[in-house]
């Protein structure tokens, strides 16, 4: 059975990508029969693979990563290539063609064998393999009576994904609307290949931010602990990519939601009595792991530290004990601000009534972003806000979600609370009367430069509650054995 394998890493089946084609074609023709107003004849999806990028003008690479699209539907590694699906109407039937670029004799002498269409055919699984230059004939042999394309905007990053071109294009009806809501609704429910290999990466992951954690010390810098994860993903988990920047956060740092970009790239030496906030994700096959653990620098939280951590680790058990399918998203994000609340009042930083506290977004003061984000091929993932899907809520502290969807079985989702002591937040939150007249500004000013706490699990939606990939200490009483056992 031909697979994608990392050396004797886990082994992730083509059958996965065959059962992800057979999947969308099914969508296709049970929802959208009546809009295709086709009743026999090919139906052609034409999808464009990722490209090679290069560092501005040089001629050096970027390391390829496949188009999430792409990889979702074929699998395949290489830059530069084409796939149909090309589905008979009267019969469901589905043949799936990977068009691969002709390379040059040349790029055997620099980048190694060049393979045979045969060769990829046999690695993929797909039906059929051809030259991308093959692309215009044999579209002219089959003689689709529609070709859909690939063309949508990421509710995330709000970029507009742009249909491809292809030789001979205006010679067909084309539809680059109708694919990508429903594709990326599949991508939303997780098979139960998918399902393993997010296991798996996520138990990479887990198993790197332990020994990140174990290592940590006072007098380490902040970029020590990527560079452990990365390479015990990269040497015992056999994954190559990140997920996205790694985000290693000391001190007030770790207030900084997403730190360690290009400006700050996590380059502070890590103090005595600080928190750590540390937000690493390894990717395996394009899936993709995304797990937070917060921390004491020195191994022992102090009563403060303990305070603010279990406020955050309440709301947290508080979401994985509620959600389940059928539950909304929405009243997942609020129970998780109510909880916290409720542990900051308790706490004596907050005073008065807790539901009054939740309406005026007091709640958005400690934790600006939403509570997660789906997860899968990207790592905040599609699927969020599609047109059959509830919009994004007006309040500002609901306007951060990136989904507001009612959760379903299949779906593999973060959660994440946090709680931190910003600047700018905590200065608007005590100039405006409205947020003021809850805190006991003695002790949130005690915070003032505490940092934060996040913690996140990558968690799949079940009919009757939740399944947590996550393995890496959670309690106080564990994250202080754990730090003590290095």
């Amino acid at each position: 059975m031909a697979c994608f394998q990392m050396g004797s890493c886990h082994a992730v089946p083509m059958t996965l990508f065959k059962n992800n084609r057979n999947k969308v074609c099914k969508a296709i023709l049970d929802n959208s029969q009546e809009s295709l107003k086709l009743s026999s004849g090919q139906l052609i999806i034409l999808l464009e693979g990722g490209k090679d990028q290069s560092l501005y003008n040089t001629d050096v690479d970027y390391v390829f990563r496949q188009e999430s699209y792409f990889q979702y539907m074929f699998g395949a590694k290489e830059p530069g290539c084409y796939g149909i699906v090309s589905i008979d109407v009267k019969t469901a039937q589905a043949t799936s063609v990977l068009f691969v670029p002709r390379l040059p004799e040349e790029y055997e002498t620099w980048m190694g064998a060049l393979l045979k269409p045969e060769e990829f055919k046999a690695m993929y699984e797909v039906d059929e393999v051809y030259y991308v230059d093959e692309l215009e004939a044999y579209l002219e042999k089959t003689t689709p009576k529609l070709i859909l394309t690939l063309s949508g905007t990421n509710s995330d990053s709000g970029l507009t994904m742009q249909p491809p071109e292809f030789a001979g294009k205006d010679k067909y009806v084309t539809n680059c609307d109708l694919l990508y809501p429903i594709i990326s609704e599949c991508r939303v429910i997780k098979s139960k290949e998918e399902i393993e290999v997010l296991r798996y990466v996520a138990k990479v992951s887990s198993d790197a931010h332990i020994k990140v954690m174990q290592f940590i010390r006072p007098g380490r810098m902040e970029y020590e602990g990527e560079s452990l994860f990365l390479h015990h993903a990269y040497a015992v988990g056999g994954c190559r990519h990140a997920s996205y920047t790694c985000i290693c956060g000391s001190g007030i740092n770790s207030a900084i939601l997403h730190y360690g970009h290009a400006g700050a790239p996590n380059n502070r030496p890590i103090q005595d009595g600080e928190m750590c906030l540390f937000d690493m994700g390894a990717n395996y096959c394009g899936y993709a792991a995304d797990i937070t653990c917060s921390f004491p620098a020195n191994g022992k939280f102090t009563e403060d530290q303990k305070f603010i951590y279990n406020a955050v680790l309440a709301a947290r058990n508080a979401v994985m004990e509620t959600a389940r399918d059928g539950v909304s998203w929405v009243n997942m994000h609020k129970l998780a601000g109510k909880v916290l609340l409720e542990q900051l009042k308790a706490g004596g930083m907050l005073t008065g009534d807790v539901d009054e506290m939740l309406e005026a977004g007091v709640s958005g003061v400690f934790q600006p972003h939403g509570l997660g984000h789906l997860i899968g091929l990207d790592v905040h993932d599609v699927g969020g806000y599609l047109p059959t899907e509830p919009r994004r809520p007006s309040e500002a502290w609901l306007s951060k979600l990136r989904f507001a969807r009612i959760l379903k079985a299949g779906m593999y989702v973060t959660i994440e609370p946090g709680c931190y002591f910003i600047k700018q937040l905590m200065d608007k939150a005590l100039a405006d009367p409205q947020i003021r007249k809850y805190i006991n500004v003695e002790v949130f000013e005690r915070f003032r430069n505490f940092g934060g706490v996040r913690i996140e699990d990558d968690v799949l939606i079940t009919k009757t509650g939740t399944e947590n990939f996550a393995i890496v200490p959670r309690t106080v009483e564990e994250i202080e054995a754990t730090m003590a056992s290095k």
